[in-house]
């Protein structure tokens, strides 16, 4: 049955990963003749390394508007987001909200709609790490409970929205979205040039991201994450400085320190071509990142989380992702065990079930939005 009107349908997005989760459904709503598409960018990411980069890459279209938030505490970031994204959403009247992942972003714009009684569509939804001092958990959790529709990457994912009493009919488990992003960009990724340009190794490296607030901006957790980088001197580091991380380096004293260590390279935040590829070709990756996990298991990569816990507690049951925390003790064990294993451990996640779907996602997801009523 043809629908009377198209379906006028916002995508609300601020930080990299929403970007990454985002781009293959945004490219089908722009093609689809039945959605008019709106996309609204919070500016959460401000950095131009940080956001423009990835629309340039992934050649998304501009969004309709930049409500230019920055930086703040999670309370100013969130409540301005709400009061700049009101205004647009009452201007346009959509039928529909796209919210995807666990940003100030998300709950922001899940906010705005629930108030103004716009459904929500939440894409990866379910995702638990069960630790509420996260913010990315607190986000989500409300996020999850204010949708109408919940777009889920795992069955565990479904597991968790079906314990917290939310209808099966709302819940739709489609597969990871940024799954379909990483099988869709890999050519690019083979022929980057990061990887010579850095004059690495194949399989020799380290590569090391840190962004989360309980490790960065605690400077006993960041002292012990870099601590562990500046002892392991038998492997090379390859780490991009994320600009809150590196103002906080500089903060304690550690930034120069890093700089004088030969097996350390520290460089500027990378484009999405130049992390995958980088990921894809590490011996291992240590990261307090949710994209960044999947990512490595994606690319057949170990991964050692600088974290207590992780929402993508698959990776961690199929042994191809250790949880570290910030312990610098617990950190370097890990490099040695994946050291120890070696290439076996590139080989056997090549073998284990991909448990994010077959890379159809996005195209699941704009499925089901348009038989919303």
């Amino acid at each position: 049955m043809l629908r009377k009107k198209r379906l006028h349908v916002m995508l609300v997005l601020g930080a990299r990963p929403q970007i990454i989760k985002s781009a293959q459904l945004i490219h089908l709503a722009k093609k689809n003749s039945e959605i008019e598409f709106d996309l609204v960018h919070t500016g959460q990411h401000y950095d131009y390394e940080m956001s423009k980069v990835f629309f340039d890459e992934l050649k998304l279209p501009d969004a309709i508007a930049n409500l230019e938030v920055g930086s703040g505490t999670h309370a100013w970031q969130t409540a301005q987001i709400m009061i700049r994204l009101e205004k647009i959403t009452k201007f346009k009247k959509p039928d529909l909200i796209i919210v995807p992942g666990d940003t100030n972003s998300t709950l922001a714009g899940a906010l705005v709609a629930t108030k103004q009684n716009i459904p929500i569509a939440h894409m990866e939804a379910g995702a638990r790490s069960y630790d509420m001092s996260m913010p990315e958990e607190v986000n989500r959790r409300l996020t999850d409970h204010c949708s109408s529709l919940l777009f889920t990457p795992t069955a565990n994912c479904t597991k968790n929205l079906l314990k917290e009493g939310i209808d099966k009919d709302r819940i739709f488990q489609t597969g990871d979205t940024m799954y379909d992003m990483v099988l869709q960009q890999l050519p690019k990724v083979r022929k980057n040039i990061i990887i010579r340009e850095l004059g690495l190794v194949s399989k020799t490296y380290a590569l090391i991201t840190i962004h989360r607030p309980e490790n960065v901006d605690d400077s006993r957790n960041l002292r012990s994450i870099t601590n562990s980088m500046m002892q392991l001197e038998n492997i090379t580091f390859v780490f991009p400085v994320h600009p809150r991380t590196k103002k906080q380096l500089r903060k304690i004293n550690v930034y120069s320190k890093l700089l004088e260590k030969s097996h350390i390279k520290v460089i500027e935040p990378l484009g999405y071509h130049e992390i995958l590829k980088l990921i894809q070709n590490a011996k291992v990756v240590l990261t307090d990142s949710g994209g960044i996990q999947k990512e490595a298991f994606w690319l057949h990569t170990a991964c050692i989380t600088l974290r207590e816990n992780t929402e993508w507690i698959e990776t961690v049951h199929l042994k191809v992702n250790q949880l570290a925390g910030a312990d610098t003790k617990k950190i370097m064990e890990a490099v040695n065990r994946v050291d120890e294993k070696g290439e076996t451990l590139r080989k056997e996640p090549k073998k284990l079930p991909n448990l994010f779907g077959e890379g159809q996602a996005s195209q699941k997801v704009l499925d089901a939005i348009l038989q919303y009523q």
